[in-house]
Formats: C-alpha cells, sequence, structure tokens
C-alpha cells in the first residue's frame, strides 16, 4: 500500500461509521485507540483482489473505490465509498484473499482496525457484533440489488440510479442545482453501471439535452433529481 501513516486526532467521522454506531463513549473510544490513521494518495491501492489480510478500514475523507477484473481484464466497480463507511470487514472475520481491490479515487485518510484488536475489543459486546452484522446484511442486500438491476433495468435506468447513489453521500447544494463531484473518469462510471463507456455517454449526453443535469470534468450538477429518480425506477 502506498500510504504514509501519521499521528492524528481522531475524525468525528470515525464515530459515524456502522461499527461506531449505538455505542457510548467509553466503548467508542476504546475501539478508536485501537486503530490508526493512514494516509493515501490519489490511486493509491489499500490491497489488491487476492491478496491475504485481516484488517478492516474506515473512510475518514476521501473516496475509495472496490472493484474486480475479469479474465479478459476488463474492471467491475462494485462501489464507491465515502467518509463514514467501511470496507474488508470480510477479512477480519474471515481472513483470506481479498475479493477486491480497494484503490484511493482521491486523496484519503483511512481508519484501520486489525483483527486481533476488533476481536479482543468485541468481547462482552454484543451490540458492537450486532453493528457488523448489520453492516454485512446491508452488503448482501447491496449486491442482490446490483444483479437485479443488471437482469431487469436498462443502462440510462442504472445510470440514474449511480448518480442519484452518488449524489446521496457526495452531494453538495448550489444556486445551479446538487453538484456531485464524484472524481470518477467517464471509464470508471462506466464500470461502475456495469456497461460500455459509449452507452453510459449516451445515457448522459440524453439527460443534459432534458435539462436534467449538467456534465462537468470528473463531476456532475444534478438539475432536476426528481426527473432522474424517476428514470432510475
Amino acid at each position: 500500500m502506498s500510504a504514509q501513516n501519521e499521528q492524528s486526532v481522531t475524525p468525528d467521522v470515525l464515530y459515524r461509521a456502522p461499527l461506531f454506531t449505538g455505542l457510548d463513549s467509553e466503548a467508542q473510544e476504546s475501539l478508536a485507540s485501537t486503530m490508526r490513521p493512514v494516509q493515501l494518495r490519489r490511486s493509491a491501492v489499500v490491497f489488491r483482489e487476492g491478496d491475504s489480510g485481516d484488517e478492516m478500514y474506515i473512510v475518514a475523507s476521501g473516496k475509495i473505490k472496490l472493484g474486480r477484473h475479469g479474465s479478459s481484464g476488463r474492471e467491475s466497480l462494485h462501489a464507491v465509498l465515502g467518509p463514514g463507511q467501511m470496507f474488508g470487514e470480510l477479512s477480519v472475520f474471515d481472513p483470506g484473499p481479498r475479493s477486491t481491490t480497494a484503490t484511493a479515487v482521491s486523496a484519503s485518510e483511512l481508519w484501520v482496525l486489525e483483527h486481533d484488536n476488533l476481536i479482543a475489543w468485541l468481547d462482552g459486546r454484543p451490540e458492537a457484533a450486532r453493528g457488523l452484522l448489520a453492516q454485512l446484511a446491508q452488503r448482501l442486500r447491496r449486491a442482490n440489488d446490483v444483479v437485479s438491476d443488471l437482469v431487469f433495468s436498462d443502462v440510462p435506468g442504472r445510470v440514474a440510479k449511480a448518480l442519484l447513489d452518488l449524489a446521496e453521500r457526495f452531494g453538495e447544494e448550489s444556486p445551479q442545482g446538487l453538484v456531485v463531484r464524484h472524481e470518477l473518469t467517464q471509464e470508471e462510471l462506466a464500470h461502475l453501471v456495469g456497461a460500455s463507456r459509449e452507452t453510459v455517454n449516451k445515457a448522459l449526453a440524453d439527460f443534459a439535452t432534458r435539462g436534467w443535469l449538467r456534465l462537468e470534468p470528473r463531476s456532475v450538477t444534478l438539475i432536476d433529481t426528481e426527473r432522474i429518480a424517476r428514470r432510475a425506477r
């Protein structure tokens, strides 16, 4: 992992992560004390598919993408994560080869939790274990949704849904609309949707022509979120 470890004050966003939800301040501080911060430059790889590992991560700032590569070399982008979201938790409970590659989309800070520290901390804290189980259940639900979308939804519908998902986490209100600085290339956005770049670009251009959004480099401004939401259904 191309990164530098630094000591820093525990960010508030850490306590908003699912792992910390519902914990009292003593439990939160006890868990945070076992974690360490890692600074990443844009395009730095946290881990690669097939790597061994038993650490999980919480995003404190920046964006991380999770993806896999097929036998042809084509990338499938599973998710783009932002502050407060976790990844790598499967390897904490089942240490073994990583199922995805995690890469920094932008300069980011992660907080790392090792397997042994988490297991020791979980002892006697069933409420925290329930929180992790809920997180894993949400991941499975999202995976099921992705499969359903690939089967039942057309590309413009998947593009609309992806834009709304990115807007929920990275959108910023402005006089022009909801600005979503996703920082993805056109190719990465196509990988996230599960379609060719040309097809995704055609859908985006159609939305722009209809006045639903404005396209910008590595970002988009959603002007009519209601119509985009309808198209996502």
